[in-house]
């Protein structure tokens, strides 16, 4: 059965795509589309090998955006250079080009995927945070865009580096939850993927309720 979201259209346009493939390695080069929504995009022509869920930027012209990658091509296969993102901030305007209204869409791709599901599923949010790199005492501000009781992604134009280690502290409400963390994926121009390592009994509590308010990505 399709879901109740934007169809997507046929579309072929030329985009940049650039973050940390699957070895750490940061790349950027071009692709093409093969379908758009507002949701996502299936692109083709890729030859960096990002993982499942990790965040990537793309660029269409001027305009900018920071996607997760959601399915992967298996080599030697039909689709083999084609990826699936979902788009992480679908309200603001990316393509110039028209795209269809809500409908049920029933698109299947002839794919296999690389399944991997999430045991916390992440939910979008706009918290204040602040990051205590080790060695560092100055905290850097900025803010997360989605969270979930295992990590959460924070917004950077200069991110850490991947696996650096690290303090946060969230502001949920008003209440201001602490954890040690690490870097789990790093893209430049967009900011970091954080994984929690030590998170209290309280502050689980205060983040799972938090997380009942929010909608899921």
């Amino acid at each position: 059965m399709g879901k109740r979201r934007e169809p997507r259209i046929e579309k072929k346009v030329p985009v940049r795509i650039f973050g940390t493939d699957s070895n750490g390695q940061i790349f950027s080069e071009k692709a093409f589309t093969v379908n758009v929504s507002r949701q996502g995009v299936e692109l083709t022509g890729v030859q960096a090998q990002p993982a499942v869920d990790e965040i990537i930027g793309l660029t269409y012209g001027q305009t900018k955006g920071h996607f997760r990658v959601k399915w992967v091509g298996a080599p030697n296969t039909p689709r083999a250079g084609h990826i699936g993102l979902l788009n992480l901030t679908p309200e603001k305007a990316l393509w110039d080009f028209p795209l269809l209204e809500a409908a049920l869409d029933n698109y299947r791709p002839q794919v296999q995927r690389i399944a991997e599901r999430r045991s916390n599923p992440r939910m979008k949010c706009s918290l204040s945070v602040e990051l205590y790199p080790q060695a560092q005492e100055t905290p850097i501000r900025a803010k997360a865009t989605d969270i979930s009781l295992g990590g959460c992604f924070v917004e950077m134009p200069m991110p850490l580096p991947r696996n650096s280690q690290l303090r946060i502290a969230i502001w949920v409400h008003d209440y201001k939850l602490w954890t040690d963390a690490r870097v789990a994926s790093s893209t430049p121009g967009f900011g970091i993927g954080v994984q929690f390592l030590q998170l209290s009994g309280t502050d689980q509590l205060q983040l799972k309720e938090f997380i009942r308010s929010v909608t899921r990505i």
